[in-house]
């Protein structure tokens, strides 16, 4: 991802990787942030006028950490750290890092991600929903093992050899995928995500996820519309962030 020249945004390093934090003019409510994990291409929301556009409008941080390609699964990438997996990551240094922003120790982070992010908001918010209650995700890339298994017919097939490095076939791959660790009786106060039918590649898998959630009884809310045109980030955006906001005011009133 690229460094931006926006003043609302600035670029630094957290425990050796870089990351991106926009701080709006207003924070209309303190004690809050956005962690927003990045797609495949590792694209900057710095640099998406949708994502640009609708964090202005929540004025609230959002942290954006380079993770690279790793899918932010828990066990070690060594091109991304030689030490610390991409989920340590996110639980020890950046979730620090969320507590320094707002001047709260614990609870106020919404996590929010597009595709691989998508799936890794809500990988982490089932593997750990104590420390994130509160998951969106649009288009996220729930049966990412596809990458390993389908990867070679895919223009951009060679964006999966991360998981090639991590594990030895598919199946190890889809042993890890987020709809495998869905519990059913500890799961996100607060999950949503959106995805289009015309996303042949991801969309399968967050019918699959819903139909899971649906089982199971566990609370969430699924766009998932047969038909969409245009790009799914600028259609769900807004939604994904007035449904952050509003678990947020949730989660507020829980524990006051």
């Amino acid at each position: 991802m690229a460094p931006n020249s926006s003043t609302n945004w600035s670029c630094y390093s957290v425990a050796g990787h870089t990351c991106e934090l926009f701080q709006p003019p207003t924070v209309l409510v303190p004690g809050r942030v956005i962690i927003y994990l990045h797609d495949l291409q590792e694209r900057s929301p710095a640099l998406l006028p949708s994502l640009h556009k609708a964090f202005e409008s929540a004025g609230l941080p959002v942290l954006v950490p380079h993770i690279g390609r790793t899918w932010c699964l828990q066990q070690q990438l060594m091109r991304f750290d030689t030490k610390i997996s991409a989920e340590d990551y996110i639980l020890g240094p950046i979730l620090d890092e969320c507590a320094r922003i707002t001047g709260v120790t614990s609870g106020g982070v919404g996590l929010l991600g597009c595709e691989m992010g998508g799936q890794a908001a809500l990988r982490l918010a089932y593997r750990h929903p104590g420390k994130f209650p509160i998951a969106a995700a649009i288009s996220p890339a729930i049966d990412f093992h596809l990458g390993m298994q389908r990867g070679h017919e895919w223009v951009d097939g060679e964006l999966f050899d991360t998981l090639w490095e991590i594990f030895e076939e598919p199946e190890q791959a889809r042993q890890e995928t987020a709809i495998l660790h869905v519990h059913p009786l500890n799961w996100p106060r607060h999950q949503w995500f959106a995805s289009g039918g015309t996303n042949e590649r991801w969309h399968d898998g967050a019918v699959r996820l819903s139909s899971k959630l649906i089982a199971l009884g566990i609370p969430h809310t699924a766009i998932l519309k047969t038909n969409t045109d245009g790009d799914t980030t600028s259609l769900f955006i807004h939604d994904a962030i007035q449904f952050i906001m509003e678990s947020l005011d949730s989660e507020a009133r829980r524990v006051s």
